[in-house]
């Protein structure tokens, strides 16, 4: 099997408009999370999120890409253009033929939608633009990945509600692992915050009205966010020929389903995920120095999370470092994954391990080192990113410093 190796990175979120603005944030423990400004917003019981402020689509896309782009299309293609602009492959020949791309989104164009919708039946309008279907679907990003860049090869979108972006890098992984392809364009984007998207969520009441606080006995809920990031993922024998910068190895990965409740997530499933990705990886639980957890800030989702750890990596759960970004950036959903394993990344290149800020008070049922409020400098050598989402669908991906 051949390895595979990460040779590029390109984000937008609420923390910053590249990778070096998220990094920066991170390692500040800078929140992203503030008061939304969308329409109707006085008509939501909750009014905060990790939103991108000060966004002008006008200075990176023409009226009729514009026309053609969903906000989550938008926000993949800046990622995508970083990304591939760090690696510096460019896709001609054969190359662009063994090179896809592989997305992960929940809602995709949902801004589109909730436009759409207000149209029709708010203003009583009786047509819609004719890009209205190209824009909102699902695939959009990942078709126009492909075409801005000239990606021939398997391209195509996964959506897992939050586990879409873990889901999507690990199939990215296994292509370029059997051979399948040499180069995937791989990662995930959401822009979920509009009236429509929030009010939805607000029905689950597993939303936060203050902050996102995983981990900490004092949380009432997650806190969405939106945004993308996106990764270049590259066979190590291609990459090394041309002397690519490698920024880490992706080694190993994960999924499996709890098949048990469609909102409560499952100790077991999740245990399983982590288990088969060290498995997959050919890695000792020891090796592990840190996680990004999925750490939704929900009573549930973290204290199963917690215990899956624990089960899994037995005493050394007690030296792990587990942190949740989603504290500072919110939950992507769909997206979250991705901006998630650029944390991953700075924990092997840079050594700085992000930390979960918000945390107030210690949860005997969340007791392990979850790197509370400042960020920490270690040198670790394997990391795991976690997704655990809504339908039982669980995600695990695994890397290691770069060879």
């Amino acid at each position: 099997m051949k390895r595979v190796v990460i040779t590029g990175q390109g984000t937008i979120n609420a923390l910053g408009p590249d990778v070096a603005a998220t990094k920066e944030a991170m390692r500040e423990g800078r929140c992203g999370i503030s008061s939304l400004e969308i329409r109707d917003v006085e008509r939501l019981a909750v009014q905060i999120g990790g939103q991108i402020k000060g966004y002008e689509p006008e200075a990176l896309f023409n009226r009729q890409q514009i026309s053609l782009y969903d906000r989550f299309t938008q926000f993949t293609l800046i990622a995508a253009r970083e990304a591939i602009g760090q690696s510096g492959l460019e896709f001609h020949g054969d190359l662009a033929v063994q090179s896809g791309v592989v997305l992960g989104t929940s809602g995709g164009g949902m801004q589109t939608l909730d436009e759409n919708y207000r149209s029709v039946y708010e203003d009583g309008k009786n047509r819609v633009h004719p890009f209205v279907v190209p824009k909102l679907m699902n695939n959009a990003a990942a078709s126009h990945v492909s075409m801005e860049f000239n990606l021939k090869g398997p391209s195509f979108t996964v959506a897992t509600a939050c586990a879409s972006s873990n889901h999507a890098m690990g199939q990215a992984f296994s292509m370029i692992r059997s051979g399948m392809a040499q180069v995937m364009v791989t990662g995930g984007s959401e822009s979920m915050l509009c009236f429509g998207g929030v009010k939805a969520w607000e029905g689950l009441r597993v939303m936060s009205k203050q902050a996102c606080r995983p981990f900490s006995a004092t949380r009432d809920g997650m806190v969405q966010g939106e945004g993308a990031a996106v990764f270049v993922f590259e066979d190590y024998d291609h990459a090394r020929a041309r002397g690519a910068e490698i920024l880490a190895e992706v080694i190993g990965f994960a999924m499996t389903s709890d098949a048990a409740d469609i909102v409560m997530p499952s100790k077991q499933g999740a245990a399983r995920a982590i288990a088969g990705a060290l498995q997959d990886a050919k890695i000792a639980p020891e090796k592990i120095g840190y996680i990004n957890a999925h750490g939704t800030g929900t009573a549930a989702n973290d204290k199963v999370e917690c215990a899956a750890v624990a089960d899994v990596f037995g005493h050394h759960a007690d030296d792990l470092m587990i942190s949740s970004t989603k504290s500072m950036h919110g939950h992507l959903i769909g997206g979250t994954g991705a901006v998630e394993l650029l944390a991953c990344v700075m924990a092997l290149t840079d050594g700085v391990i992000a930390p979960t800020i918000g945390y107030e008070e210690p949860d005997p049922e969340c007791a392990l080192d979850v790197v509370p409020n400042e960020a920490r400098e270690a040198n670790v050598d394997a990391v795991l990113s976690n997704a655990f989402a809504f339908g039982g669908l669980n995600a695990v991906i695994a890397l290691q410093k770069a060879p």
